[in-house]
C-alpha cells in the first residue's frame, strides 16, 4: 500500500497500478474505467507518492501479473540491468530532475534506454509539465533506416496517407501525386485499405511498388492490413516493404487484435528475409493509441497512458522503422478534447523516445470530439519542437475513408518552414533533383508540372 498526504488528508493507494492511475492527468477514458482520481487533491497526493517511489521498485511489482501476461514477461525478461545501473539509485522524482538536467545528454539518454521499463517512463511523465515533456524528448535521438533515413536532427518526415473509400487505384494515385508535389511521403507512403483482404492488399502493394520504382523515390511503402494478411501477401510474392500492425500494452488487448508476440516475430523475420531495404533493415510499422485496451475491455485495471507505454515494449522488441501514436483517433470517450489530446500526444512521444523508439504522431481528432484544427496546430507545433520524427500528410487534412481529421500536406510545409526542418536527406535530394523543392527546401514557384510526372497526370486525366 502507498500513502500520501495532501491538505491534511491521508490517501491510500492499494497497488502500484492504482497509484499510477490516480497520478495521471485527467482524461475521459480513465473516468470511464473508474480509475481516475476523484479530484485534484487526490491526484496531487498520488503524484507526490509516485515521485518518492524508487525506480527499482518497478522491477519488483508488476502492474499486470507476470504469469498472466506476455507483455509483462517481455518487459521483465528483456530488461537490461547494465543500462539501468546509471539511474538505479534514483526515485521517480529524482529521475525527472536528472532528465531535465544538463547531465541527461543525447548520449546519456541513448545509453539508458534499454534499462528503462514502460512503467518507469509512464510514471515520470505523470509528474512532468508539457514543457518538460518537450525538452526531454527533444534531447532523445532515434535513427532508423530502410530506403532512407528517419529521425536525423533537424529533419521532419511525413507519412503520405492516400486513403480512398473504395481503394480506387486512380483515386489513390492522384492523392499520392498531390502529396509528392508538396514534399510529403518520406516516412512512408502508407494506405489504410478499405477492404482488409488479400486481393485488395496485394493490388495496393503492387500499385505502391510501381510508383516507387517508376519514379525512383527513396521511400518505403506500406499497406496497413492485418499482419496475417500481409504474411499471406509475402507468401504469394507481393512486394512488401514494411509490415504493419496495431499493437497494445496487454496480452488481452493484443488477443483482441488477433496477434501475439510469436506472430509478430514471424512477420518480422518474413520481412527481413525479403531484404528490400537497400540502406537499412528496420521493416516494421506499428500504430498505437491511448484507450485501445480499454475499448477492448482488456486494460487489466491500468490507466490508459500506462497501457500505451507498455505497447512500446512490444514495438521495441522488433526494431521498427516507424511507431505512430494515433492520438485522437479512438474518440472523445478516451480523450475528450483538444487539451487532453495534446497532453496525450506529447506523453506518448516522450515515453516512446525515452524507450528508444522512432516516434511519430497522427495529430488528429474525430468529428464528435471537442477539438478543432486550432488544437491540432498547437499539438503539431509542440510535437515538432519536441523533435518528433513524422506526422501524417492527408489530402485536405480530411481522411475520406476513415472519416477523421488529421494533418494536411500544407501542415508539413508550415512546420518545416517555421522551424527550419528538412525532409529525410535522400528524399530531400530527390525533391530538389526533380525541381519539386528548390535548394532552400521551399516549394517550387512555377506552375508547370515537373517533367517526371507529366505522363502520369495525362494517364489520370484519361482514366477520369
Amino acid at each position: 500500500m502507498y500513502k500520501s498526504t495532501a491538505n491534511h488528508l491521508t490517501y491510500d493507494f492499494k497497488t502500484l497500478a492504482n497509484l499510477m492511475a490516480k497520478a495521471s492527468p485527467p482524461r475521459s477514458g480513465d473516468y470511464l474505467a473508474g480509475l481516475a482520481a476523484v479530484n485534484n487533491l487526490e491526484r496531487v497526493a498520488a503524484q507526490w507518492a509516485l515521485a518518492e517511489l524508487p525506480l527499482k521498485h518497478f522491477l519488483t511489482e508488476a502492474v499486470v501479473p507476470y504469469e498472466n501476461d506476455e507483455v509483462t514477461r517481455l518487459i521483465i525478461d528483456d530488461h537490461d540491468s547494465d543500462a539501468f545501473t546509471a539511474i538505479s539509485h534514483l526515485t521517480v522524482g529524482d529521475f525527472r530532475n536528472w532528465l531535465l538536467s544538463d547531465q541527461a545528454t543525447t548520449a546519456a539518454l541513448t545509453a539508458i534506454a534499454k534499462g528503462l521499463t514502460p512503467e518507469m517512463v509512464a510514471a515520470v511523465s505523470k509528474i512532468m509539465r508539457i514543457q518538460d515533456l518537450i525538452l526531454v524528448a527533444k534531447k532523445c535521438r532515434v535513427i532508423t533506416k530502410f530506403r532512407n533515413t528517419i529521425g536525423l536532427e533537424n529533419r521532419f518526415s511525413t507519412r503520405l496517407q492516400p486513403n480512398h473509400p473504395t481503394d480506387n487505384p486512380a483515386g489513390v494515385a492522384a492523392s499520392i501525386l498531390d502529396g509528392l508535389l508538396y514534399g510529403c511521403g518520406d516516412a512512408v507512403i502508407g494506405i489504410n485499405p478499405a477492404s482488409d483482404n488479400l486481393e485488395a492488399t496485394s493490388r495496393l502493394l503492387y500499385l505502391l511498388h510501381d510508383v516507387i520504382e517508376r519514379y525512383q523515390i527513396p521511400t518505403q511503402a506500406c499497406v496497413l492490413a492485418h499482419v496475417t494478411t500481409t504474411l499471406k501477401a509475402i507468401e504469394q510474392g507481393a512486394p512488401v516493404d514494411l509490415v504493419f500492425q496495431s499493437i497494445a500494452g496487454t496480452q488481452k488487448a493484443n488477443d483482441s487484435f488477433g496477434i501475439n508476440l510469436n506472430l509478430l516475430a514471424e512477420a518480422h523475420q518474413a520481412a527481413l528475409a525479403l531484404g528490400r531495404g537497400p540502406i537499412g533493415s528496420n521493416c516494421m510499422y506499428f500504430e498505437t493509441g491511448q484507450g485501445s485496451a480499454l475499448s477492448a475491455n482488456a486494460h487489466e485495471g491500468l490507466d490508459q497512458q500506462t497501457c500505451e507505454a507498455r505497447a512500446y515494449a512490444v514495438a521495441r522488441k522488433f526494431k521498427p522503422l516507424l511507431v505512430n501514436t494515433v492520438v485522437g483517433f479512438i474518440g472523445p470517450e478516451y480523450l475528450y478534447d483538444g487539451k487532453q489530446i495534446m497532453r496525450a500526444g506529447l506523453e506518448d512521444h516522450f515515453c516512446g523516445k525515452l524507450l528508444g523508439l522512432p516516434m511519430g504522431c497522427d495529430i488528429c481528432y474525430t468529428n464528435h470530439a471537442e477539438a478543432d484544427q486550432d488544437d491540432m496546430d498547437l499539438l503539431l507545433s509542440a510535437f515538432a519542437m519536441a523533435g518528433g520524427s513524422f506526422i501524417m500528410g492527408v489530402p485536405g487534412a480530411d481522411d475520406i475513408m476513415l472519416n477523421y481529421q488529421s494533418t494536411s500536406f500544407h501542415d508539413a510545409l508550415y512546420i518545416r518552414q517555421v522551424l527550419g526542418l528538412k525532409p529525410a536527406p535522400e528524399f530531400e535530394a530527390w525533391l530538389q533533383h526533380h525541381q519539386i523543392f528548390n535548394e532552400h527546401n521551399q516549394l517550387r514557384q512555377n506552375s508547370e508540372m515537373p517533367a517526371l510526372f507529366k505522363p502520369s497526370v495525362q494517364r489520370l486525366k484519361d482514366i477520369s
